[in-house]
Order: structure tokens, then C-alpha cells, then sequence
């Protein structure tokens, strides 16, 4: 039997179509989406190789996003192409599930072809994978079937990294990058590994969220400095052209770190290995090519936001509401709920000179003139999932957003009493990624709970301060109960009486033993986390892992370990901070006399004043500098510092 087995994600040219690599927990791979509000996007293709002529079933893994909602006409349609031959077959029409979709039977000789994807709606039709095969029988769409079928054809072996690192930082938001960049500077050797190509999570060009909570706050008031280095100088809540969130910039701070440091971007974190309760290494899976890697490391921080190592590893983890009884907290409901705060899809429109079409879409959202939203962008408040798993359900919750987004927007260019107000509108950017707001949570040595917030406790190993609130986001009620799911949030707000500082316990694993955790992940109720999640808070807990890695480095010891031996020397970081590199400025107020050659460097003369203050003045032809130029040149003399008191030509 003849096969061939393409990954879409890892297409030489993927045109419009964008990479999401979300679901690969469920789905165990990333996927090209059409992401094109409305309109086609550029086609995607790659070459391949027929060994042996033959007549081939071209099959293509796609789903039909939109018949989760029974909408009569599949939104996100395409076809495929191979060389000058357009399939007859329209795809991304056979249901709800991924699964195998025949493309079309076509004669391919022997040699080099090209297979091109032909998005026809701009709404989001997706691929999986092509398999080309000379065998009738329609292929397994089971997870496991197309899993073999990867191992079979395309199967990518483990290349292990050669060095081992002190620490690997999984997650590239903010606290990741924070993280990371803090532990450089302690002369950690640090790897970052993100499973997307920018860095910035929340906080990218790709899902744009602002960054919330204030920094520098006594009594250690250097924690931030690194936040305030990869922050945008943009922070309102607003929503911005994607060069204001700056992601080279975040990628740049390591640059000038003058640390040992790694990253990795497009790798996603698909296994662990452990020994005893520790993790010994982690085994990623790059989201475009399906290549793996297996990187080894004494400690580990899980700033992944979904507690992908924790779970892995079998940590234990909190998801939803706590039921009141559990930790006393006034705020929380008297029965468990499965219920977070949701998944939020930034967009923006913008006006145009003139009058501009969208389609006019039914994809079984009820919207009427009591109901629709008259809005032209979408902030925190366009939000759903709260009741769903933010990990296996995210391809459902993300997809449910943008029916939303897509619904109303349609009914307002075509349909609503003043759709005149919206006719020279158009759409500008919807996120095709969308930003979790909670997701699961590790339990540490301590959980910060509604208690920790308003009781002012005094904690010894108090670290960052907490600046931003009880903000907790529910289900619109009206919105929740019009379509029986809800896509829109609103919010509780509560007052704390004054800063509450996170306890270093609630910064590590309770159950492995070299785990950190980081971002949303950290040890909290959901109601603590409310007001301990936003990024710039989150970015200062990250610097404190990063110093206590540093200790951790020092005496080889644990994240426990330094609670409970070294307390009093993370401390001491903490006062100092993180050393932030300077900006180049010169001095020219100092002592001394020196000449600086660019290729050799600086050669000072004297060592700037005598006994009696008298200035040393040097006795230096330009013979001499010649001379010395010369022989310095001649004989490869490297730089000399420190310089010698007395200059010898």
C-alpha cells in the first residue's frame, strides 16, 4: 500500500492560514486555521513526493466547527488543490468532530507535486492533516488510529539537548519572561520554552490584554524592576495596534542579560519524565514541524497557565470554586461549582471612507433588537467557557466566542434598525488565539485564600504585594439565560483594606519536590486569585522565583529548602532586587587617562592621581601611539585589564 502522510501546520508556505496549537492535549496536534474575518485568506501549500504512480484517496483531517450549534451551512469551508487540479470536493462540512474527509481520487505520477489549500468563507475552516493513500477503505478517524498513523509516516524522533540546565521556565507571559530573565541574572542557566512564536502571553500582539497591578512596592521595592523592563510603555485597557505590546522587546531584555540562557518558541510541552517526585526533564513538541525535544534540568517552573507540568506530573491541582467549608471564605459558594472566570477574545473595528459588506451569517444565535450588541469593539466583557474545562474544552470555548463575535457583528451591518451607523465599519482584528483568564491551579505549601486578602496577616516569607482587588467575572445572567450559554461577563468588585503580600509557599509544589509555579498557576482559592492575577503582580512573583532559584543554585538545594533554610538570603535578594542592565551612557566624570583602540580595547596610562593630588601627565608622543598601535597589531596582543600601573612601549 502506498501512503503519505502531510501535516497542514507544517506547510513551507502557510499563506493566511494561522497555527493553533491548543487543543494538542486533546487532539495531540496543532492545526492551520483560516482566520480571515469574513474574508478568504492567501492560499497555503507545500510540496510532496509520490514514489510510485498510482491512482490516490486524498483525505483531509478537518471538522465543521460550527455544527456543534446545528447552523445549517458550515461556516469555515475550503478545497484542495493539487498541482493545476482544483478538487471537486468542498471540506470542512463533515461534522462536529475531527475526523478523515475525502478530498477526491486523483492519477499522480511519480515525482514532485504541490497540494495548496483554497479557503472559501475567511471564517475559520481548519486542517489537521492530508493522507494520501492507493487503499479504498476510508481511514480511522479515532485519535489513536491517526496517532499510529503519525508514528507509521511521519514519525518524529526525541533529539535530546545535549547540556542539562539548572532550571527550565515553561510559559512565555509575563511571569514567565520574568521568571526566566530573573534567574539569568542570578547566573542560573535558564531555558524558556513557549508554545507560541512571540513571547508575552496575555499580554502579545497576538491576544493584546493590558497589564494590571501596580509594582516597586515596599518593603522591597526593587521587585518590578524586571516588569517595568518588558511591560509595554502602553498599558490602558484599550485596545492597541499590535506593535504597542512590543514583543520583540520582551525578547530582547535577555539579549542584554549577559546570562546563559535558551529560548524556544513553538514548542509545546507534550510529557515529563520523572524520578520519584521530581521531574527530570520535559519532552516538547514544536507546534509547525511535529519535531520533539527532550530538555533535562535540576528545577522547573510551571508558568504554562494550565498547569501543564503539574498535571503531567501528577501534582495536585484546584479547579473552579471551592465550596465555602473548604477554606472558610465568605465569598465562595456553599457547594463546589465548576465555574471560572471565562475566555476573552479581544477585537476592534474600524471606519472607512466607505460603505463596506460582511456577510450575512446564521450560524443559530438568536439575535434581535433587544438582544444584539450595538458595539464596535470587544474587550474583558466578551467572555465565555465559564463552565467548561479551560484545557480540553478551549477549541469549543475559543470557537464559541467568535460565533459570538461574528453573529452580532453581522446582524449589525445587516440587519439592525440603525445598521446605517455601521455601514462604512468593518472589522479590524479579532484574536484567533483569545486570552484565558483562569484556568488550573497548583496547591503549594500555602493557599492564599479571601482571608489572606482582608485579615492583613503578617506572613514571614512575604514576597510581592497584591495591589489589584477581588475581581471575580461571572456569566452575564440576561446574556446566560437569552442563549442558554453565556458570551458575556460581568464583574464583582471588593476592596482589600491594604496591600496583602504573597507568601513564598504558595510559590512552589506541595507534591514535587523541584517545581516552581508561576502566573495563574500559583497556590490560591479562586477567590485569592482574583485579585493576585494580573500580569504585572504575576510578573513580580515571577522575579521572586527567579531569585529563589538563584539560592536554590547556590546550595544546590529545593524551592521547600529555602523556606525553610535560607529564608533570611532570599530576603536579602529581594531588598536588592534584580540587577537590571544599563542602558549605554558614558562617563566621562572619572579619574585616569586612557587610550581606546576599537579593535584592541582600552589601555589606561596611569592610575590617575598621585599622593598629592597632582594630575600625572603623561609623556606620549604620537611616535609613541604608532609605535604601540603597531606592535600591539604585530604581535596579537589581546586586551590588558587590569592595566598595568606603569605604561611600558
Amino acid at each position: 500500500m502506498n501512503e503519505i502522510f502531510i501535516e497542514a501546520e507544517n506547510f513551507e508556505n502557510k499563506g493566511g492560514w494561522v497555527v493553533d496549537q491548543q487543543s494538542m492535549e486533546t487532539i495531540h496536534s496543532s492545526y492551520l486555521m483560516a482566520h480571515g474575518m469574513g474574508v478568504a485568506v492567501e492560499d497555503a501549500y507545500t510540496d510532496f513526493e509520490i514514489t510510485n504512480d498510482g491512482i490516490y484517496y486524498v483525505w483531509c483531517l478537518t471538522r465543521d466547527w460550527t455544527s456543534v450549534w446545528d447552523v445549517k451551512e458550515s461556516a469555515g469551508k475550503f478545497k484542495v488543490k493539487i498541482d493545476e487540479t482544483l478538487m471537486d470536493n468542498t471540506l470542512g462540512t463533515n461534522g462536529k468532530d475531527w475526523a478523515w474527509q475525502l478530498v477526491g481520487q486523483m492519477q499522480l505520477k511519480k515525482g514532485v507535486h504541490t497540494i495548496c489549500l483554497k479557503d472559501l468563507t475567511g471564517f475559520n475552516a481548519r486542517c489537521d492533516a492530508i493522507y494520501l493513500t492507493d487503499a479504498e477503505n476510508i481511514p480511522d478517524s479515532s485519535v489513536s488510529a491517526i496517532d499510529e498513523m503519525r508514528k507509521r509516516l511521519n514519525w518524529k524522533e526525541v533529539k535530546e539537548l545535549n547540556e542539562e540546565y539548572d532550571f527550565v521556565v515553561v510559559g512565555g507571559g509575563i511571569a514567565g519572561i520574568c521568571t526566566a530573565l530573573s534567574a539569568v541574572r542570578q547566573g542560573v542557566k535558564t531555558i524558556l520554552i513557549n508554545d507560541r512564536p512571540v513571547l508575552g502571553g496575555c499580554n502579545s500582539s497576538e491576544i493584546r490584554v493590558c497589564a494590571g497591578g501596580h509594582i516597586k512596592l515596599s518593603p522591597y521595592d526593587k521587585i518590578g524592576d524586571v516588569v517595568r523592563e518588558v511591560t509595554p510603555v502602553m498599558g490602558t485597557p484599550a485596545t492597541y495596534e499590535k506593535e504597542y505590546f512590543e514583543d520583540k522587546r520582551k525578547q530582547f531584555a535577555f539579549e542584554a542579560s549577559c546570562g546563559d540562557y535558551n529560548i524556544m518558541l513553538c514548542e509545546a510541552v507534550t510529557d515529563v519524565e520523572k524520578y520519584g517526585n521530581k521531574i527530570t526533564s520535559v519532552i516538547t513538541t514544536n507546534i509547525m514541524t511535529g519535531k520533539k525535544t527532550k530538555i533535562k534540568a535540576k528545577l522547573f517552573s510551571d508558568c504554562s497557565g494550565d498547569a501543564v507540568l503539574a498535571r503531567l506530573g501528577g501534582a495536585e491541582v484546584m479547579y473552579g470554586r471551592e465550596e465555602r467549608s473548604k477554606f472558610s471564605e465568605t465569598l465562595a459558594p456553599e457547594k463546589y461549582e465548576k465555574l471560572v472566570m471565562g475566555h476573552s477574545i479581544r477585537w476592534t473595528s474600524e471606519e472607512t471612507d466607505n460603505v463596506t459588506e460582511f456577510p450575512d451569517i446564521d450560524w443559530n444565535l438568536k439575535l434581535d433588537e433587544e438582544s444584539y450588541l450595538n458595539c464596535f469593539s470587544g474587550d474583558w466583557e466578551q467572555e465565555s467557557g465559564f463552565r467548561r474545562d479551560m484545557v480540553s474544552e478551549i477549541e469549543y470555548i475559543r470557537d464559541y466566542g467568535l460565533r459570538a463575535i461574528y453573529s452580532n457583528w453581522s446582524y449589525q451591518k445587516n440587519h439592525c434598525k440603525i445598521k446605517e451607523r455601521f455601514e462604512k465599519s468593518k472589522l479590524k482584528w479579532v484574536s484567533h488565539i483569545g486570552g484565558k483568564r483562569e484556568s488550573y491551579r497548583v496547591v503549594g505549601d500555602y493557599v492564599l485564600t479571601q482571608h489572606d486578602l482582608e485579615a492583613e496577616t503578617q506572613y514571614n516569607d512575604a514576597t510581592a504585594g497584591i495591589t489589584w482587588g477581588i475581581d471575580m467575572h461571572f456569566p452575564e445572567p440576561s446574556n446566560e439565560e437569552r442563549f442558554g450559554e453565556a458570551f458575556r461577563s460581568f464583574a464583582y468588585h471588593r476592596g482589600m483594606p491594604k496591600i496583602c503580600f504573597v507568601p513564598y509557599r504558595c510559590l512552589y509544589s506541595k507534591d514535587l519536590e523541584n517545581l516552581f509555579i508561576g502566573g495563574r498557576l500559583i497556590s490560591s482559592s479562586h477567590v485569592g486569585f482574583s485579585a493576585v492575577r494580573v500580569m504585572r503582580t504575576l510578573g513580580m512573583l515571577g522575579e521572586v522565583v527567579g531569585l529563589a532559584m538563584g539560592v536554590c543554585k547556590n546550595h544546590n538545594c529545593m524551592p521547600r529548602d529555602v523556606y525553610e533554610k535560607y529564608l533570611d538570603e532570599l530576603k536579602e535578594k529581594m531588598t536588592n532586587g534584580v540587577n537590571i542592565p544599563v542602558t549605554f551612557a558614558g562617563n566621562g566624570i572619572a579619574e585616569g587617562e586612557s587610550y581606546h583602540f576599537k579593535d584592541i580595547g582600552w589601555w589606561y596610562m596611569s592610575s590617575g592621581y598621585n599622593t598629592d593630588n597632582d594630575y600625572n601627565e603623561a609623556k606620549v608622543s604620537e611616535d609613541d601611539i604608532k609605535k604601540f598601535s603597531y606592535n600591539v597589531k604585530k604581535l596579537g596582543i589581546k586586551h590588558k585589564y587590569p592595566m598595568p600601573e606603569k605604561w611600558d612601549i
